[in-house]
C-alpha cells in the first residue's frame, strides 16, 4: 500500500488457485495473502488533502476557478485583487471537504469497529483472544453461539450432531431463515480439543477469491487422503452463528480476499437529469463567456488603434505591447472579470439544498412505520429532484404490493370446497374479525394463532374422512421445513419459503403435526399418535419442475409418493381415472384465483416394492454420475412422477399492504405507468393486478400476450398495438432528438381510452430480444399498466433497462427482495422496502421504507417540492449572476474596453457568499406551491417535472435574456440619472466609486425583489434571510467604506466616505426605486396576462387553495369491485429451491431437546405456553404478529367425487 493509501501502485500477480495448510503461519506468509483487515475508507491522515483536493478539481466549475487564480497572480492580465478568487474557492473546496472527511471519519470508525472485535485464535496449542484484524489465512479460529463469522472458514468441527451449524445469512444475502453446513468427517472427529486441533495439519487447495456466493470448489489433503471441499462445509464472513454452541474453523479468505467483500463493489454512480443538464450548460456558458472575451478584446484592439495612440505621450507603451498584444491581455483580464457567469458556489448551494431535503425525508412522520419502528431513510443526497420526474414505476408483488405473510385460507379436498361458511338458508357469509373460528383444543400441539372459520373441515377430520386424512398427511409430510422444539409442545418451524411454512402449520392445527426429521426418517403426530414414516427420496423443488416429491415408507409398510406443485403442472401427470374430480377441482381453483389466492394442487401414488428398488438403483448412479447429473435425475423424476392421484387443492392468501389500492390509483392519476415485475404466475399476478387497482374493469382490454414462439409473441404484440391504436405509423422514433450513443429515442403515443397488458416469462423473454424489443416497448407504453409475470431477476434489470434506454423518462425501481437487487440498482431511482426478506434490497437502494404505500408521499410530496425547489433555485441563481455579470460587459464600453471593474472588489467577492446565498438557499428549502393534502388531491401537479417544464434550455435562454434586460436598465438608468449630476450641496457625485455603489445596490434591490417574486410560501425564516441579507450589505458597506479600515488598509479599502456621502442624497433612492421597477415591471406583467389567459395546472390549485380557507377533505377512496375470474392462481414461482439435499444427506439433524409425548387432550386446550412462528393461518420468517383478514368470496355449488377407494389412507 502507498504513502497516499492508493493499492494500484504496485498490482499484485492474479492468484490461480490458493494453498494453504493449518497451523503453519510461516508456509502461509510466503504467499502474501491479505490479512483479515478490512479497509473502507478513502483517505488516511496525510493522504486526505492532496487526494481530495485532487478529486474536487476534477469538477470542472474548480478547475476553471483554480485557473482564473493562476490568471489572477499575472499582472499584465489581472485587474482584480487574488482574494475575490481565493475567499469563494477556498470557502468551497473547504465545506466539501468536511463534508468528505465526515464522511471518510464514519467509514474509519465503522473499520476500527470491525477491525477490533475479538475472536478465540488457535496459536500455540492455545486459544488466544486476537483482534479480527489480526487473524491470518491458515488459522484455527472458535466461533460461539450467535457471533459473526470472522473470515471465510472451513468448517473443521461443531457441538452439533453429525458436526452440523446453523447460520443466518440476512447480512450476506438478506435471507432471515436459517442454512444449515456439515463438516467433513474427517475433520469433524477433531471435536473441540485443543491438542488435536494444534496437531491437524491439513492442506487446502481451492479456488482464488471471487464473488460467487453459491458456490465454492477445493481440495483437503490430510493423512495421505484427499476430501472433496464445496459450498456446504464453507462459512463465510458475514453470517451469523445460530443454535451452534460452538465450532471451529480454518481461515481460508481474509479481509478483502471474503467474499463478503468481493461483493462490495461499487455501485454505478447515479446522477439526475438536471445534473447532466446543468454540465451541458455551463459548457454553453463557457462558449458565451469565450465569445464576449472574444467581443470585448476586439473592441479594445479598435480603441487602442483609434483612441488610445492619444495617450501614449502621457503613458508611453512598453517596448512590443502593440494594440494587438494589449488586445490579447483584455481577453484574459475579462475572463477574470466575467468568471462570475460560472458560479463557483452554484455546486455547493446545490449540494446543501439536496441534503436539506433529504433530512425532510428521514423526519417525515407520515412515512414511519410504527409496527416494525421503520423510519423512511434516504440512503443518498443526490437524487431528491428526480423524484419529482418520475414516468414509469417498476414494482416487484411479492412483499411489495403484498405484505408476504401467508394465510392458509380454503382449500379443496376430493371435490369438497373448504373455507367458507354458509347460514340456515344456505348463503354465504362474510367472514370478519368477529366470526367465530374454529376451535382447536382437542389438539394440544396446535398453532393458537391460527385461524380458521370453516368448522365443516375439523368435523371431517375428526370423523376419520380418509381423503381429508391423506391431504394433511401429504401437507405434514411432502415439505423440506424444520422443526425445533426447546420446551415441550413448543414447536418452531424454519421453512425456506412462507408458503411451505404456511401448509405445514395448517396440517399441525388440523391434527398432523410435523415434528422432527432425521436423514431417513420423519416423525410427524397423527391425530395423538406418534408415527414415523421412513424417507426413501426426496425430489426437491426447483424453479422448472415447479414441483416436489418425497418417497416415504409407513409404518405398516407401504410405499407412497406425495407431491404438490403447480396446478398445470401437476395435472399433466395424473392418472385418467382423476379426469371428473379434475374438472371440480378445477372449478375450486378458479374460484380462488378470482380472489387472488395462490394455489397448489396435491397428488400420490402408491408404488410397487420391485420397481422402486430397480428406481432406486438408477437413482443412486445418477447422482453420482460425472456428466449430464442433472438432466438425468430430471429424467428418472418425469418417470416415477406420473399416473398420480389427485386429493385437492391448496389456496393461500398474500395479504396486500394497506394502502396499496390508493397509492397505485393516486400514482395512475399523476400519469405515472406501473410496471409489476413478478416471478409469480400469471393468473396470480393479473388476480393481484385487479385487486389493487393496477386493472380495472373500466379498461378499454387487458390484452395477455401467452405465446410461445417468436412469430406469435411478436403477432400478438403487433395486434394489440393496432387494437388500441388502428393508424399507429411504423416509424417511432424522434426526429431530431437521441439519447446518446447513437441510441434514437421513442416517442411518447397518445391512444384513446385505458389499456393494461399482461406478459408471461415465455413470451417475455422473446419479446426482449433485440430483434423485437421496440416492438415490446412500443406496446407496452401506450398501456396504462403492464404486468410481467415468471420473471427472472435478470429480466426485471433487462426490461428496466428498455426503458431506459428507448424513452426520455425517469424510472424508479421498488422491490424488497434479494432477487430485487438488479433492478433497483438498474433504474435512475431505486426504493428498498425493509419487509419480509431480509434488507439486501435496502441495502442496494436509494430510498428505503417499510410500506409501499408510503411511495406516494415520496413521489408526491417529497419529489415534486424537491424539483419545484431545484429549477427555481436554478432560474433565479443563473438570473442574478448573469445579469451581476453582464453590467461588467455593458461598462466596457465605457471603460476604453480596459478591464476595470463596475463594482467594488469586496461587493464582487461577497455577492454570492454573503449578500444572496442564504436568501436563495431559503427559498430552495422552504418553497412549496401548496401543501401536502393538495398535492394529493390535485395528483396533476406531478405532471409538468414529467415533462421537464420547470428547467430546461428554453428556461435557461428565458433566464439569458430576462438577465440581459435587467443588466442593460440595471447599467444606462444609474448611468443616466448621475450624468451631469450634483449633490443638493452643489458638489459633483458623478464619480466611479459613486456610480459603483449606486448600481450594486440597484442591482441588489433587484435581485432580491426578483426571489420575493419567486417565492409562493413565505416563513419567518425567507423574511429574516431576505430582510437580513439586506441589512447585512448596508452594514457590510458602510464599514468596509469607513474611515477606520481605510487608514488601516488603504489599498484595499479605496472607498472612503463613498457610502455615507451617496446614500444620504434622495436621488439615488429614487434612482434604486425607478431601476427596481423597471427590473420587475415586465416580470410582473407576464405573469399576470399568463395566470389571466393560460394558467397552469399549479396557477389553478394556488388560486383555489388560496380562496380555500378550511383544509380540502382527504381524496376519496375507491370501492374495490368484486370480480370473479376463470383463471386460476398456481404456485408461486417465487418459490426458492428446498433444503431436499439436507434433508436426505443427514446434515440437518438437531439434538433432541425434549423427550416427547404424543397423546392428544380431547377435552380443552392444554396449556402449553408456547409462542410459534406461525401467524393464524400463515407462516411469518419473522414471527411477527399480524392482523388477520379473510377475503371476500362467491358461493360455488359443487358435488362430491370420491375416486381415493384405498381405506387405510
Amino acid at each position: 500500500m502507498s504513502f497516499f493509501g492508493l493499492d494500484c501502485v504496485r498490482k499484485k500477480e492474479r492468484e490461480l488457485e490458493r494453498k494453504l495448510r493449518a497451523n503453519d503461519r510461516e508456509y502461509n506468509l510466503s504467499f502474501k495473502y491479505a490479512t483479515n483487515a478490512i479497509k473502507t475508507s478513502k483517505y488516511n491522515l496525510f493522504s486526505f488533502l492532496p487526494l481530495n483536493l485532487f478529486e474536487q478539481f476534477q469538477r470542472i466549475a474548480n478547475a476553471y476557478f483554480l485557473f482564473l487564480l493562476v490568471l489572477q497572480v499575472i499582472p499584465q492580465i489581472s485587474s482584480l485583487s487574488w482574494f475575490t478568487t481565493v475567499v469563494p474557492l477556498v470557502l468551497v473546496l473547504s465545506v466539501t471537504a468536511a463534508k468528505d472527511a465526515t464522511d471518510d471519519i464514519n467509514r474509519h470508525r465503522s473499520d476500527n469497529q470491525v477491525n477490533n472485535r475479538k475472536a478465540q485464535v488457535l496459536i500455540d496449542r492455545k486459544l488466544r483472544s486476537e483482534k479480527w484484524m489480526d487473524v491470518q489465512v491458515g488459522d484455527i479460529i472458535k466461533l460461539e453461539n450467535n457471533q459473526f463469522v470472522t473470515a471465510d472458514l472451513l468448517l473443521l468441527s461443531s457441538s452439533e450432531p453429525l458436526n452440523l451449524v446453523y447460520i443466518e445469512t440476512a447480512e450476506l444475502d438478506g435471507e432471515t431463515n436459517l442454512k444449515v453446513k456439515q463438516a467433513l468427517p474427517v475433520t469433524g472427529d477433531l471435536g473441540d480439543d485443543i491438542e488435536k486441533l494444534a496437531d491437524f495439519n491439513g492442506e487446502v487447495r481451492c479456488e482464488p477469491p471471487n464473488n460467487r456466493l453459491d458456490r465454492f470448489m477445493g481440495t483437503l489433503t490430510y493423512a495421505g487422503q484427499k476430501y472433496p471441499l464445496d459450498n456446504e462445509k464453507i462459512l463465510l464472513r458475514g453470517c451469523t452463528l445460530r443454535n451452534t454452541e460452538w465450532c471451529f474453523g480454518l481461515v481460508l479468505f481474509g479481509g478483502p480476499e471474503t467474499k463478503l467483500m468481493q461483493n462490495c463493489g461499487k455501485s454505478t454512480f447515479k446522477r439526475t437529469s438536471i445534473d447532466r443538464l446543468m454540465n451541458v450548460l455551463v459548457l454553453c456558458i463557457f462558449g458565451f463567456l469565450a465569445f464576449m472575451c472574444t467581443i470585448l478584446a476586439i473592441g479594445n484592439c479598435f480603441w487602442e488603434v483609434n483612441e488610445g495612440s492619444q495617450f501614449t505621450v502621457f503613458l508611453p507603451r512598453q517596448d512590443g505591447n502593440d494594440a494587438a498584444f494589449s488586445a490579447f491581455l483584455t481577453f484574459w483580464s475579462y475572463v477574470i472579470i466575467l468568471n462570475t457567469v460560472v458560479p463557483i458556489s452554484l455546486y455547493v448551494s446545490v449540494e446543501i439544498i439536496r441534503l436539506g431535503n433529504s433530512f425532510y425525508i428521514d423526519w417525515d412522520r407520515k412515512m414511519y412505520y410504527a409496527r416494525s419502528d421503520t423510519p423512511a431513510e434516504a440512503r443518498t443526497t443526490t437524487l431528491n429532484e428526480e423524484l419529482g420526474q418520475i414516468k414509469y414505476v417498476f414494482s416487484d408483488k411479492t412483499g411489495t404490493l403484498t405484505q408476504n405473510i401467508m394465510t392458509f385460507n380454503k382449500c379443496s379436498i376430493n371435490g369438497k370446497s373448504y373455507g367458507d361458511i354458509f347460514d340456515y338458508t344456505g348463503q354465504r357469509l362474510e367472514i370478519t374479525e368477529r366470526t367465530e373460528t374454529v376451535d382447536f383444543s382437542f389438539n394440544p400441539l396446535a398453532d393458537p394463532r391460527f385461524m380458521f372459520h370453516d368448522h365443516s373441515l375439523v368435523e371431517a377430520v375428526k370423523l376419520g374422512n380418509p381423503e381429508v386424512h391423506a391431504f394433511f398427511r401429504l401437507l405434514a409430510l411432502c415439505h423440506t421445513v424444520m422443526a425445533e422444539e426447546k420446551k415441550e409442545g413448543e414447536l418452531f418451524y424454519q421453512a425456506q419459503s412462507p408458503d411451505e411454512g404456511a401448509l405445514v402449520t395448517a396440517a399441525r392445527n388440523f391434527g398432523f403435526v410435523f415434528r422432527s426429521r432425521t436423514p431417513d426418517s420423519v416423525s410427524i403426530v397423527e391425530m395423538g399418535q406418534q408415527h414415523s414414516y421412513e424417507l426413501l427420496a426426496l425430489l426437491d423443488f426447483n424453479n422448472v419442475r415447479k414441483r416436489m416429491s418425497v418417497i416415504v415408507r409407513s409404518p405398516e409398510g407401504k410405499l407412497s409418493l406425495y407431491c404438490k406443485g403447480a396446478d398445470t403442472i401437476i395435472y399433466q401427470r395424473l392418472h385418467q381415472s382423476c379426469s371428473k374430480l379434475m374438472d371440480v377441482t378445477t372449478e375450486h381453483l378458479n374460484e380462488f384465483a378470482g380472489e387472488g389466492l395462490r394455489t397448489l394442487a396435491l397428488a400420490y401414488k402408491d408404488l410397487d416394492e420391485e420397481y422402486f428398488n430397480q428406481w432406486k438403483q438408477r437413482h443412486h448412479e445418477a447422482s453420482t454420475a460425472l456428466d449430464d447429473r442433472e438432466s438425468k435425475l430430471d429424467q428418472l423424476y418425469e418417470e416415477i412422477e406420473k399416473d398420480l392421484l389427485l386429493l385437492g387443492a391448496t389456496a393461500i392468501e398474500d395479504k396486500l399492504q394497506d394502502g396499496v389500492p390508493q397509492t397505485i390509483e393516486l400514482l395512475s392519476k399523476a400519469d405515472i405507468k406501473i410496471w409489476v415485475l413478478t416471478g409469480d404466475k400469471q393468473e396470480t399476478a393479473e388476480n393481484i393486478g385487479y385487486s389493487c387497482n393496477l386493472l380495472r374493469e373500466e379498461m378499454n382490454e387487458v390484452f395477455i400476450i401467452s405465446a410461445n414462439s417468436p412469430e406469435d409473441v411478436r403477432g400478438e404484440l403487433r395486434n394489440a398495438r393496432i387494437s388500441m391504436k388502428p393508424d399507429a405509423a411504423d416509424s417511432v422514433f424522434l426526429p431530431e432528438r437521441t439519447l446518446g450513443n447513437g441510441v434514437k429515442a421513442i416517442t411518447d403515443e397518445v391512444v384513446n381510452g385505458e389499456y393494461g397488458l399482461v406478459i408471461n416469462g415465455h413470451s417475455l423473454a422473446y419479446a426482449l430480444e433485440r430483434s423485437m424489443e421496440l416492438e415490446f416497448l412500443r406496446t407496452a407504453c401506450m398501456c396504462k399498466a403492464v404486468i410481467c409475470c415468471r420473471v427472472t431477476p435478470l429480466q426485471k434489470a433487462q426490461v428496466v433497462e428498455l426503458v431506459k434506454k428507448y424513452k426520455q423518462a425517469v424510472t424508479l425501481a421498488i422491490g424488497d427482495g434479494a432477487n430485487d437487487v438488479s433492478m433497483i440498482k438498474a433504474a435512475h431511482i431505486g426504493v428498498g422496502i425493509s419487509g419480509q426478506e431480509g434488507m439486501q434490497a435496502v441495502l442496494s437502494s436509494d430510498y428505503s421504507f417499510a410500506q409501499f404505500r408510503f411511495l406516494q408521499h415520496l413521489l408526491l410530496v417529497h419529489g415534486r417540492w424537491s424539483y419545484l425547489r431545484m429549477c427555481k433555485f436554478l432560474r433565479y441563481f443563473f438570473y442574478k449572476n448573469f445579469t451581476f455579470t453582464f453590467v461588467h460587459f455593458w461598462y466596457a464600453f465605457f471603460c476604453g474596453f480596459s478591464a476595470q471593474t463596475v463594482y467594488d472588489e469586496w461587493f464582487i467577492t461577497l455577492y454570492n457568499l454573503v449578500y444572496t446565498a442564504l436568501p436563495v438557499l431559503g427559498m430552495s428549502l422552504f418553497d412549496q406551491d401548496v401543501n401536502c393534502k393538495y398535492s394529493f388531491q390535485h395528483p396533476q401537479l406531478y405532471v409538468p417535472g414529467q415533462l421537464n417544464l420547470y428547467f430546461s434550455k428554453k428556461a435557461f435562454f428565458k433566464c439569458a435574456l430576462h438577465s440581459c434586460y435587467s443588466s442593460l436598465v440595471l447599467f444606462f438608468i444609474p448611468y443616466a440619472a448621475m450624468h451631469d449630476t450634483v449633490r443638493d450641496d452643489g458638489k459633483d457625485v458623478a464619480d466611479y466609486q459613486s456610480f459603483a455603489l449606486l448600481t450594486q445596490t440597484c442591482l441588489l434591490f433587484a435581485v432580491s425583489i426578483q426571489l420575493g417574486l419567486e417565492m409562493s410560501y413565505w416563513t419567518a425564516v425567507n423574511t429574516f434571510f431576505v430582510l437580513g441579507s439586506l441589512a447585512m450589505y448596508f452594514v457590510v458597506t458602510f464599514t468596509m467604506y469607513s474611515n477606520g479600515m481605510f487608514l488601516m488598509l488603504p489599498s484595499a479599502f479605496p472607498f472612503i466616505g463613498t457610502a455615507r456621502n451617496s446614500l444620504n442624497q434622495p436621488n439615488v433612492w429614487l434612482t434604486i426605486l425607478l431601476t427596481s421597477t423597471l427590473c420587475i415591471l415586465p416580470v410582473v406583467t407576464y405573469r399576470f396576462l399568463l395566470i389571466q389567459l393560460h394558467p397552469t395546472i399549479n396557477d389553478k390549485v394556488m388560486f383555489k387553495a388560496r380562496r380555500t380557507k378550511p383544509p380540502p377533505s382527504p381524496p376519496a377512496r375507491r370501492a374495490r369491485i368484486r370480480r370473479t375470474s376463470s383463471r386460476r392462481s398456481g404456485y408461486a414461482f417465487s418459490h426458492a429451491q428446498g433444503y431436499g439435499d439436507l434433508v436426505t444427506s443427514g446434515r440437518f439433524l438437531r439434538r433432541p431437546a425434549v423427550s416427547r409425548s404424543s397423546g392428544f387432550a380431547h377435552a380443552g386446550r392444554t396449556t402449553t405456553g408456547f409462542s410459534p412462528m406461525g401467524r393464524s393461518a400463515g407462516y411469518s420468517p419473522t414471527g411477527r404478529p399480524q392482523n388477520a383478514k379473510v377475503a371476500d368470496v362467491e358461493v360455488t355449488s359443487l358435488q362430491m367425487y370420491r375416486t381415493i377407494k384405498d381405506p387405510t389412507l
